[in-house]
């Protein structure tokens, strides 16, 4: 039995494909597997990801609410601070008004005492109590 060069070659060929298939089957095997795994990751990541956006959906619900009432306290609190703000300057008023009868007393008192009055005790306070009721009423110095 003869063998021609053809069906020789054709012989090698075909043991060296099946070499190849032998040798190619436990790398498509673990590529498979590896696909596989890859499937489940971004199948996980997509979960993940769904969940995550519906808990960066509820926080930002919750942070457009809060958004809303702090915008309603500032609001409450500026309408309450110009309601208080007259109170506060009329404070601020009687409290020039308060140092400038007492500058002007210390003012009377050193005239009164610079005028060497016997009985200044008695004739400075009557004088300083003229005087801060006077000031009072006019609020002047």
């Amino acid at each position: 039995m003869q063998i021609s060069f053809g069906a020789l070659a054709g012989l090698i060929a075909a043991i060296a494909f099946l070499v190849l298939v032998l040798f190619t089957i436990p790398t498509l095997h673990h590529l498979s597997k590896t696909l596989q795994q890859a499937e489940k990751t971004v199948q996980l990541t997509n979960d993940s990801v769904e969940k995550l956006s519906s808990d960066v959906d509820g926080l930002l619900k919750q942070t457009s609410s809060l958004l809303d009432k702090t915008d309603a306290l500032l609001a409450d609190v500026n309408g309450k601070m110009e309601t208080i703000e007259p109170v506060v300057q009329a404070a601020a008023d009687l409290g020039q008004s308060v140092s400038d009868i007492n500058e002007s007393s210390k003012k009377m008192i050193n005239k009164v005492s610079n005028a060497h009055f016997t009985r200044t005790g008695m004739i400075t306070s009557v004088i300083t109590s003229a005087f801060a009721r006077h000031f009072r009423r006019k609020g002047q110095d």
